[in-house]
Formats: structure tokens, sequence, C-alpha cells
């Protein structure tokens, strides 16, 4: 079945031909009017010797009738018709409405933020469901000094994304949209029951594509931006990061409240082994002291919107929180029929340029063929 999306443009179909008779009238009095004081002023400068010379009537019909029928026809009325018209359907945006295919939606709007700062580089990861050999030795180190062997595992994002993708592609029924944030946040994918285009988007991600530092607060204002205006029945974001907030505008706290009053839930993922606790070069922070805070803050973001806090120490516990936000937002879907489109335009557009490069050459051969016969 094909339909338009703006189908009262179709009405402007017949303006040419109506646009044609209006003007066309218009300049056939006016030219009356001056062929006729042109020809009372110039009528006795013209004798019947020069009348003459002139070309028979029926000889001038017979010339445009057999040379110029089929240009004017063709070149001048049928032609930039059709080419009007086709470009008035492109404009209608003709659409070619398949039968009604069953849709499974939940009513969830989910949006996925992933940090993607330069700390997600780090290289203390494995991939998932890579288990390690517990009968290697480990490696010896020779009395010179050499650095040691580097881990042989794969960065933090890498990791992420592998679980994030799989998440998505469980997610059935949920409409699901990617922010990446680093010093600063950015919408990635917008909400989308298009999972496998989400998923794409994931593991394109790059590191410190937005930034090095850790704006959190930022991206989860962003998320609230995109979702708090939505009929949704359940709006989630979930929030996966390995560092403190240290970048931004918006304080984190604040940013949790700001979702509660939305009614949005946060559920927080913070990955990344325990490190040993010390001093900085400056005697000031240690990383126990930036784990910890990181911890404390997304416990609090969750606690505060009514979500859940997960803390993966590696590439299992990350799947299992995965697996633990599954089962505390389960995928109860019901099938919805709907229509599925496809748009036709780009083809009328299409036959549009066709006909006029066909028309051009058209009109280049008919006066060719006048000028070869004289």
């Amino acid at each position: 079945m094909i339909t338009f999306f703006w189908p009262w443009l179709l009405l402007l179909l017949p303006l040419p031909l109506l646009s044609k008779k209006l003007f066309g009238f218009l300049l056939e009095n006016v030219l009356e009017n001056v062929s006729e004081n042109r020809l009372q002023e110039n009528a006795e400068k013209y004798t019947i010797t020069e009348a003459l010379k002139l070309p028979d009537y029926n000889e001038l019909l017979a010339i445009a009738t057999k040379k110029q029928t089929v240009s004017i026809w063709h070149n001048r009325l049928i032609i930039p018709w059709m080419i009007w018209s086709l470009l008035v359907i492109s404009v209608s945006q003709p659409l070619w409405m398949d039968d009604k295919q069953p849709i499974p939606v939940t009513g969830r709007d989910l949006m996925l933020l992933i940090d993607v700062s330069g700390s997600m580089r780090k290289i203390d990861f494995v991939r998932l469901n890579k288990k390690a050999d517990p009968n290697r030795e480990p490696a010896k180190l020779s009395s010179q000094n050499v650095e040691p062997l580097k881990n042989p595992g794969i960065s933090r994002l890498d990791v992420v994304k592998e679980a994030a993708a799989r998440f998505v592609r469980q997610r059935s029924g949920d409409r699901t949209g990617l922010i990446l944030f680093g010093k600063k946040p950015y919408l990635r994918a917008a909400l989308s029951y298009d999972r496998n285009a989400v998923e794409q988007l994931i593991m394109e991600s790059e590191i410190a594509l937005a930034g090095e530092t850790t704006a959190i607060g930022d991206a989860i204002g962003l998320a609230i931006k995109r979702l708090r205006d939505l009929p949704a029945k359940s709006r989630v974001i979930v929030l996966l990061t390995d560092g403190a907030n240290n970048e931004g505008l918006v304080n984190p706290r604040k940013a949790a409240q700001l979702a509660y009053e939305q009614g949005i839930r946060i559920y927080t993922i913070g990955i990344g082994k325990q490190t040993i606790p010390g001093p900085n070069p400056y005697g000031i922070w240690s990383a126990e002291n930036a784990q910890r805070y990181e911890k404390i803050v997304l416990k609090e973001m969750a606690q505060i919107t009514g979500g859940h806090f997960f803390h993966a120490l590696d590439s299992e516990g990350l799947q299992a929180a995965y697996d633990r936000l599954n089962k505390l937002e389960p995928t109860l879907t019901q099938n919805v029929q709907k229509y599925l489109a496809y748009a036709l335009y780009p083809w009328s557009l299409a036959c549009a340029v066709l006909l006029s490069i066909f028309g051009l050459f058209s009109n280049r051969l008919q006066q060719s063929e006048l000028y070869a016969h004289g």
C-alpha cells in the first residue's frame, strides 16, 4: 500500500497548467494591443512586392507541423510536466506501507553511559570467558634492570564494549541510546529500537574520544535531558566508569537528585581492580582514597534514584553486573502491531533527474536537425 506523508502537496500538480493559462491570457492581451498599434504605424512602409517575398502561410504551417510538433509536445509540454509531477511527488514523501508486523515493546527507555576517558586504556582485564592456565609458571626477571613483561590482557574499554554490546543485544523491546563521555559528554546514538545499530556504535567507541578526564555529572545531565520529556513507562540510565568525577560543571549527586525528581532510575557500574594505597608525588592523594571516593559517589547516585551499584573487578564481574541488571529490569514485552514504512522518494527523484537529462539531449537533437535542414 502506497501513502503520502504530506498528501496535500499533491494539489500543486496542476500549478504549471494554471499558471500558463493565467499568464498566457494576460500576455496575449498585451501582445494584441502592441501588435495593432505597430501594424497601424508601419503599414505604409511595406509594398506589395515586399509582401510577395514573405513565405506562404501554408508552407510555414507544414514546416512547423513536420519539424516542431515532436519538440513542442515532448520538450516543452510533456517532459517538463512529468518532471514537475515527480518533484511534487517526491516532496510529498511517498511511503510503501508493508503489512502490519508484531514489534516487541516494553515501554522502557534505556540510556547507556560509557566512560571513554584516558584511564580506560589501562590493560588489567582479560577477555570474557578467557581463563588463565593455573599450571603456568610466573615469568622470571633477570638480575638486570629491565622492564617487566606487559600484561597480556586487553584494555578496560575493550572489555566494557564487549559486555555492553552483549547487554544491548539482550534488551529486546527497549529503546536504547548511547552517550560517551570523558571531559565532555556527547550523544552517540539517540533512543532507538535498532539494537544492531547501537551495538555497532558501542564497538566503534575509542579511548579519549571525548577527552582524557571524567565528567560523570555532565554525562548524567545530558542523559536526563534526553529522557525527561519522553512518555515512557520506565526510564533508566546505566552508567559505567572506572574513575572519579574530576571534570565538568554538574555535581554527580545533584545530577542524581534531578534524575530522581524526573522519575529516572540510575544503575552505576564501577570497574577496575583495587589499587595499592600510597601517596601521590605531592603527598596529598592516594590511589586507595580515589577508588573509595568513586565507589561512595556511585553508590549514593544509585541509592538516590532507587537503582543499584555494581563493582566489577574483572571481566566476569562486569558480565555478572549486566546479568543482574537484566533481572532488575526485565524485558517483559508486549507485541504491538505496527506498519513498516519504506521511503519511495529516492526513486521519484531519480526518475526526475533522468527525464531532465533526456529532455536536454532531446532538445539539443531537435535544434541540430532544424539547423541541418535549413
